[in-house]
């Protein structure tokens, strides 16, 4: 059953791979829906016989539907006006509670299957390799998981909305079909009919569709650069030039939201015109050409008229899914692409580091491009370690090796005796600090930046305290109105740069790490900011073992070694002073750097 609705009804094999079997309940509810409403109706049957003069109705005069009057009387109700209308009154009671539990119960689908969706897709992000998340487009990225989803929400509504018509139409055909089925047959062909314009228009809708999908990831990702580069932009009195690229595709995106809107718009516009030329040319070759009854053909006209619709209803849901369509063959694809890019994890759990770490033969490679040829390379528990070298020469990939975020395509790399193969790579990771350049600052209170939103006990604002004083930024947190209440501004834009690598130093500690990476950490700052952190990191040494990537060769001179690197290899390892003796590659980056 799976594979043929996986072949021929794609759409509703992946709604009903998130919602399973609720589907089905939906499905019987709406039944119940159409039933209630067509014994409604049918119970015009025994007022026009009594509008006639029969008092009380009979069960032949409802021809084909004469079971419902026979099961009345079997309760002992007779088909007075009184009773008929009471009866009437409660099917369509009945199909209104039926209805409102059809709107409840989609609603808790709908918020079902979106949160399936949300969390599969951050499991999935969060467990891809950082090897591909490099490689990807973020704004694709931002958008599948924000806006994307938004459209899914409204595909879902349009598809069941078209799920829901449609069984309203086979029931009511269904009843008319009963009823007279000579004019069942007469108004289906006009219908069908009306359908082929429809299916003419779904085909532009879809296209649509796709464009809107493409143009919107592409205007995430401008949004994302736009407002990452900013200071830049601004600066540099780019913000115009590089507004027309988002400009144009604003434009683009507003062009196929009108081109579905418009022919969304047609459909609805159509819909009831369409509807009643139908009825009138069926009723005319009914009673002209056929001398049928006008009773039952009215009776026959109002399942009709519900059935069409239903069936417009329907045909312009349908309209509304193809229209938002594109996002679901968009989040299929992200999906998909994101489970064929997930990380290898093994089982076994590190607790800590507790000896040394070990490269063997370790080498990297990004498509075609050798980045890292051969690594071997111990570093021992609470050694600080600098990476130094020219741009491109892998100190930084080799550094990301070692946090876990990118495997050697050849080669070992080996915790404690354990190859990382083996190991729960989040157990090690969780036991990294990780500062950059650029330190990542929340739009949060200090503490919640620091604490990464711990509860504020007792112990965690004594632990807070501890770091903030290693740190050396509990100064400047006491001089502020709200101490660590402050909240700082997006990307910490209101501190200066020695400040957020305090912060970021502090959050580290907080975290009882093992290992702290720095990874060109102090190179953007100003001299006597950067002596300042670097006291902080060198207060640090022996507690830690410390992995600095460096490009000011002034701030490793006290680290326990210096791994010089030049395309890909490790050219030489040794301390500060024996590099200036022994290495002439290093010696030409300190005469650079007139050091």
């Amino acid at each position: 059953m799976k594979r043929l609705l996986k072949k021929y009804a794609s759409n509703s094999y992946w709604f009903f791979s998130y919602l399973r079997y609720r589907i089905l309940i939906a499905l019987f509810i709406s039944i119940m829906v159409g039933l209630m409403d067509g014994f409604g109706l049918a119970m015009f049957l025994p007022i026009l016989q009594m509008a006639n003069g029969d008092k009380p109705a009979n069960a032949s005069g409802m021809g084909n539907l004469s079971f419902i009057a026979d099961g009345l009387k079997a309760i002992h109700i007779e088909l007075t006006l009184t009773s008929t209308l009471v009866v009437m009154l409660l099917f369509f009671t009945c199909k209104g509670l039926a209805k409102y539990a059809t709107r409840l119960y989609r609603v808790y689908l709908q918020q079902s299957l979106i949160r399936k969706i949300r969390l599969q897709m951050l499991r999935s992000l969060n467990g891809v390799t950082f090897k591909y998340f490099v490689t990807t487009d973020t704004g694709r990225i931002q958008n599948t998981m924000t806006g994307e989803v938004d459209r899914i929400a409204q595909a879902y509504q349009s598809y069941f909305g078209t799920f829901e018509g449609t069984v309203l139409v086979v029931v009511y055909m269904g009843f008319a079909f009963y009823i007279d089925y000579q004019f069942a047959i007469l108004v289906s062909i006009g219908g069908a009919l009306t359908n082929i314009l429809y299916n003419f228009i779904y085909k532009y809708t879809k296209g649509a569709s796709k464009k809107l999908t493409a143009n919107s990831n592409i205007y995430q990702g401008q949004v994302i650069q736009h407002v990452g580069n900013y200071k830049y932009l601004r600066a540099t009195g780019m913000t115009k030039n590089f507004s027309k690229r988002l400009i144009k595709t604003i434009y683009l995106i507003e062009q196929s939201r009108r081109k579905i809107g418009i022919l969304s718009g047609f459909l609805e516009a159509a819909r009831e015109p369409m509807l009643i030329g139908i009825v009138v040319i069926v009723i005319l070759v009914q009673v002209k050409v056929f001398d049928a009854s006008l009773g039952s053909i009215l009776i026959s006209l109002l399942f009709f008229y519900r059935a069409l619709n239903a069936l417009t209803t329907m045909q312009n849901a349908w309209n509304n899914f193809i229209g938002v369509s594109g996002s679901i063959e968009n989040l299929q694809s992200f999906i998909t692409e994101l489970k064929s890019n997930q990380n290898e994890n093994g089982e076994r759990k590190i607790a800590s580091f507790t000896s040394k770490i070990e490269l063997k033969n370790a080498s990297f490679s990004y498509g075609d491009t050798l980045i890292l040829d051969k690594i071997d390379l111990v570093i021992e528990k609470n050694k600080s370690i600098a990476f130094v070298g020219e741009s491109g020469s892998g100190k930084t990939t080799l550094v990301n090796i070692i946090a876990g975020l990118l495997s050697p395509d050849s080669g070992d790399i080996i915790i404690d005796g354990v190859p990382y193969k083996e190991i729960d790579i989040n157990t090690v990771q969780y036991r990294i600090g990780y500062i950059t350049q650029e330190p990542v600052i929340f739009h949060d209170s200090i503490y919640n930046n620091i604490t990464f939103w711990a509860e504020p006990t007792e112990q965690n604002k004594t632990r807070f305290k501890k770091v903030i004083e290693q740190a050396a930024i509990n100064n400047f947190i006491d001089e502020l109105p709200e101490k660590e209440q402050t909240v700082l501004g997006t990307n910490g834009i209101n501190l200066s740069g020695g400040q957020k690598q305090r912060i970021a130093i502090a959050r580290e500690l907080y975290k009882e790490i093992d290992i702290l990476i720095m990874d060109e950490a102090t190179s953007a700052l100003d001299t006597a900011t950067e002596r300042d952190i670097q006291q902080n990191i060198d207060n640090l040494k022996g507690e830690y073992t410390i992995l600095i990537i460096a490009h000011r060769l002034s701030t490793i001179k006290n680290t326990d070694e210096v791994v010089v690197m030049n395309k890909g290899t490790i050219e030489k390892i040794g301390i500060y002073p024996e590099l200036m003796e022994e290495s002439s590659s290093f010696r030409k980056m300190t005469e650079l750097q007139n050091l």
